[in-house]
């Protein structure tokens, strides 16, 4: 018999956060164009201090997002143009999660980006625990 307990999430969610991906997802690029928190914390409809928790944690890992998102859009598109800096490591880590999820798109079937990134993360996109 199998002693541990096994949760499906769901990909409209990340692991341990209460609202949905494209909540989320709409505070990550709202900041990756350049606006500040509060203006993220309007455009996800959370409060100012969630969505500070959830840029302060994206913004600690983004490096490792944005290699894991272009190593993913380049497995799924090998004919993938290099995919464009930005001004900040923010920036590159959403517009990865976006390329990666147009190409999962392309070759597999219509998906949203930040539902791609719920289930390309396994839900651990923005949490605590190491996914990478």
């Amino acid at each position: 018999m199998c002693q541990a307990t096994h949760v499906l999430i769901s990909t409209d969610s990340f692991l341990r956060r209460r609202d949905l991906a494209e909540a989320i997802g709409a505070a990550l690029a709202t900041k990756a164009a350049g606006h500040g928190y509060r203006k993220a914390a309007a455009a996800a409809g959370a409060p100012v201090s969630t969505v500070r928790r959830w840029l302060r944690r994206f913004c600690d890992i983004a490096e490792a997002i944005r290699v894991w998102f272009t190593v993913l859009a380049h497995d799924l598109d090998p004919l993938l143009a290099p995919i464009l800096a930005t001004p900040t490591a923010l920036g590159d880590a959403v517009e990865a999660i976006a390329v990666a999820a147009r190409a999962a798109s392309l070759r597999l079937a219509p998906v949203e980006p930040w539902a791609f990134a719920s289930n390309a993360s396994r839900g651990r996109l923005i949490s605590n625990a190491r996914w990478l």
